[in-house]
């Protein structure tokens, strides 16, 4: 930990409701309405060679998010692409993560806040692989059923069981969770989506009560105008074990080979290697 540079302590800029602040002085008041009730949306997106992938799909998502929670974003998803190849360009990054953000503010206390301010960030900075030799656990907690939460918001509060289930996998010595759904089928791991390689074609789950992820959709499409088959559908545990090779997607994962889950082992094969490389010529072509 000592090597670790505080996320506060940064030098650079932060886009904050329209305008740049340096990077230190982007704060919100202990009251914030989100800190205590979750009220916050988020996107997570990678810059390549200075331009953003699938921009204005993360930007509608972003919007989306906030209307399932209750409150609209007030910018256009023009003005989000703009403000972040701004943001970008302010920090002078070629490659990098961007995170644009909305939450309701501190003029109102409760579990309503209906009058609060709506305030939208966004922050960029370099970060290299997300997973590195990748072996999943199970989750200590599952995904909600889509009648318990808004499931598919890229909301804040969602994540406080994804949290705590990677936190037990690490403690386990594995860089993350397999969580299952509340039926019990395979869902996601606590930050990205999963494929399974069985027999030549590519088996995900439906992604009916957790996030149909924008890496995710993209892979599909590539394994399509490749001519594998792809199945969406629910997956049973047992299933696993069908499988000979095992990926996660995500923005932050990319495509990244899974290579153990629990007493699981699988190998980084030849599908999961032709996505990956057609994804590189895709984003960094």
């Amino acid at each position: 930990m000592a090597d670790l540079v505080p996320f506060d302590d940064r030098d650079g800029w932060i886009w904050f409701n329209g305008e740049f602040v340096p990077w230190r002085e982007a704060k919100i008041h202990v009251l914030t309405h989100a800190l205590h009730y979750g009220s916050c949306v988020f996107e997570g997106e990678r810059c390549y060679n200075g331009k953003i992938f699938k921009s204005r799909e993360h930007s509608q998502r972003l919007i989306d998010s906030a209307r399932m929670l209750g409150f609209e974003v007030p910018y256009t998803v023009e003005e989000l692409d703009a403000a972040k190849a701004a943001t970008v360009a302010k920090m002078g990054f070629k490659d990098c993560y961007v995170r644009p953000l909305a939450w309701r503010g501190s003029e109102q206390m409760g579990v309503s806040a209906q009058r609060a301010r709506i305030h939208v960030a966004i922050a960029c900075w370099e970060w290299g692989a997300y997973y590195r030799d990748l072996k999943l656990t199970r989750a200590i907690y599952d995904r909600p059923a889509p009648n318990t939460a808004p499931v598919h918001a890229k909301a804040a509060g969602l994540y406080m069981i994804c949290t705590l289930s990677k936190h037990a996998a690490e403690a386990k010595g594995f860089g993350d969770a397999l969580m299952l759904d509340y039926r019990g089928y395979v869902a996601e791991t606590t930050g990205a989506n999963i494929f399974l390689v069985i027999d030549g074609a590519l088996h995900t789950p439906l992604p009916d009560c957790f996030l149909n992820g924008i890496t995710r959709q993209t892979v599909i499409a590539m394994a399509k105008e490749r001519g594998i088959p792809v199945f969406e559908r629910h997956i049973l545990p047992e299933e696993l074990r069908s499988a000979q090779e095992v990926f996660v997607t995500g923005t932050a994962a990319e495509i990244t080979p899974v290579h153990a889950i629990d007493d699981l082992v699988y190998q980084t094969g030849p599908i999961t290697r032709l996505l990956m490389d057609d994804f590189h010529r895709l984003t960094r072509g």
